[in-house]
């Protein structure tokens, strides 16, 4: 794993204490700092990720710019333009596949989903956000992936946030749920269509990611 070596009795097992999980809702939990120990490689494989498929900010179908920059990595990678909402196994911007999800985020996915109770989870969309200082995200469904049994693995890296969970209907009030460095929300059945976003990102620095915060969100799209 890139920037740092295991001490050699450590095994990817150990690096996982039993974890705290907070619930959120039928179906939803938050996994308090379960990545916080891969944090430092995930935060390099973003970047290598980045180098072959740059971040960049999408436009909506109504069109408008969205303030959090965006890249993929796995079989399909989701986009949005004026034509509308989709999954691509292709870059718009390159033409090339996207890069391939590299194994560190996808057993950290599958981990955390059994953590949630969800068994036998296997991703193959990531989608990684790049939230800087102001950046949002409005309320929304997950609604373009063809399984929905499989649930929705979030991890947070860098800068806290505020997350906002809300019921099946956009008019439900959403909770207020802070996020820190390595905390990881994991929803799906009879929470998986639910509403939710980010809160405007304040200001801050962080050590590992700067001033911006990285969110990793995991989906079995195909």
């Amino acid at each position: 794993m890139g920037g740092r070596d295991l001490p050699l009795t450590a095994t990817r097992d150990s690096l996982f204490p039993p974890p705290d999980v907070v619930a959120i809702a039928d179906g939803a939990v938050l996994l308090s700092g379960f990545a916080e120990p891969l944090a430092e490689d995930l935060v390099l494989t973003v970047g290598r990720v980045a180098a072959s498929a740059p971040f960049r900010h999408l436009v909506t179908p109504g069109g408008y710019r969205m303030s959090v920059a965006m890249t993929n990595c796995g079989t399909a990678g989701w986009v949005s333009d004026r034509t509308g909402y989709r999954y691509t196994a292709t870059d718009p911007e390159t033409g090339r596949p996207w890069p391939a999800m590299p194994s560190l985020i996808a057993d950290l996915a599958a981990r955390a989903a059994a953590a949630a109770g969800f068994d036998t989870y296997a991703a193959d969309a990531c989608l990684i956000n790049r939230y800087a200082p102001g950046s949002r995200l409005s309320l929304h469904q997950d609604r373009n992936e063809r399984d929905a049994a499989m649930p929705i693995v979030s991890v947070s890296l860098g800068l806290p946030a505020t997350f906002l969970f809300g019921g099946l209907r956009r008019a439900d009030r959403p909770r207020r749920i802070g996020l820190r460095h390595g905390d990881v929300v994991v929803w799906g059945g009879p929470a998986r269509y639910a509403f939710h976003g980010v809160a405007p990102v304040a200001d801050d620095e962080h050590p590992l990611t700067g001033r911006c915060r990285l969110n990793l969100t995991l989906r079995r799209a195909l």
